[in-house]
């Protein structure tokens, strides 16, 4: 009896000195990564967290992810309860980067450090912010839109209020936009943000736009595939759609590179999130390693959100991004394995000059 109990001791004390060695150090078992999501309803979210997830199991991490559904505070609670499991790190794309400031700020106490994923959270306290430029993505949907149309009647359709990169990207649309407002060639007859990127909403806007401009629009200046898909829908109940008047969008997406070959779309912003996911997941490796992460740039809140009352500043790494029309979809979108050659040519009739052109592509790249 005397032996059993000694025995039963010792693997109680080897036990608990395993189970310490595991939470300490370099041997404290497998580093935890948070993933926290504004929504799965935008089309490219749910892919990203997919995409993190595989990437972050084989790199030996445990993943953790969770969705908000729109919901800011929901968001905050997601993540102190992260912080409760025991997570090293934390990927976040924010809902509203004003309210989720709160969450990263109290992860960064309890020395946990947090990664804004492509929508800045206004803490000086994040760990890095990574993204891409997204100044320059507002210049391109203004470009896009005015080299089709650059005098008349235009309707600025911008995203969520509390998402900074709609901030930003209105920026760098009215870089190129105001002056030919100045000049007098273009009078902005609209300008609306769109809560929560929702295409719906989007498509009540322009419906209610339409209303009272009587038709009289000559092009939009959307911020995305969504909003512009919700816009296109307004424009088509008119007989304004199929080119009559242009639209810009960003993400590349499935849909928005269909109406591209369509014709209804005008242009969109193809944003390679195929960078972005692994340099997330990297990142946040590093991080919980205690590495140092190499190319982060700081920048300051104030000239990131363009509010002057933010002080502090941000590490920061911005990817670059690609104009994309008809002329180049396949060979920037589809040859690149960004999106499928069947879902943005489905649908497309068979003898059409766009079918033609997507096949002509197809056979002179496919392997």
């Amino acid at each position: 009896l005397m032996k059993k109990i000694v025995t039963l001791l010792l693997v109680l004390a080897l036990t608990v000195s395993l189970g310490f060695a595991e939470g300490q150090g370099e041997g404290k078992g497998p580093i935890k990564i948070g993933l926290s999501f504004s929504d799965f309803a935008t089309e490219r979210w749910p892919v990203e967290a997919a995409l993190m997830t595989d990437l972050g199991n084989k790199a030996g991490a445990q993943v953790i992810s969770q969705v908000a559904n729109h919901d800011a505070k929901l968001q905050n609670d997601q993540i102190e309860n992260m912080v409760l499991q025991g997570v090293d790190v934390i990927i976040i794309v924010a809902e509203d980067g004003a309210a989720c400031a709160t969450a990263v700020d109290q992860a960064a106490e309890a020395g946990i450090p947090c990664i804004a994923y492509d929508r800045l959270i206004k803490s000086s306290k994040l760990a890095a912010y990574i993204s891409f430029n997204n100044v320059e993505v507002g210049r391109q949907q203004a470009r896009g839109v005015l080299a089709v149309k650059n005098k008349g009647r235009f309707v600025m359709l911008g995203g969520s209020p509390t998402d900074n990169n709609a901030i930003l990207f209105r920026q760098g649309q009215m870089e190129m936009v105001q002056p030919l407002v100045d000049s007098g060639d273009i009078t902005i007859v609209a300008d609306q943000w769109v809560d929560n990127w929702d295409p719906a909403n989007a498509l009540k806007i322009m419906e209610n736009v339409l209303t009272a401009q009587k038709n009289q629009v000559d092009a939009v200046v959307a911020s995305n595939d969504g909003t512009a898909g919700g816009a296109i829908q307004a424009l088509k109940a008119q007989g304004l759609a199929g080119g009559k008047v242009p639209i810009s969008g960003q993400d590349a997406t499935a849909a928005g590179c269909k109406a591209i070959v369509e014709g209804d779309l005008t242009m969109t912003v193809y944003k390679d999130v195929r960078l972005l996911s692994p340099m997330a997941i990297d990142m946040a490796m590093k991080m919980a390693k205690g590495e140092t992460v190499p190319g982060l740039k700081n920048y300051t809140l104030a000239e990131l959100t363009l509010e002057d009352s933010l002080k502090g500043s941000v590490p920061c790494k911005f990817l670059d991004v690609v104009q994309v029309d008809k002329s180049n979809v396949y060979d920037v979108v589809i040859k690149s394995g960004f999106q499928k050659w069947e879902e943005v040519y489905k649908d497309i009739p068979e003898r059409s000059e766009e079918r033609r052109v997507g096949k002509e592509c197809r056979s002179r790249w496919s392997p």
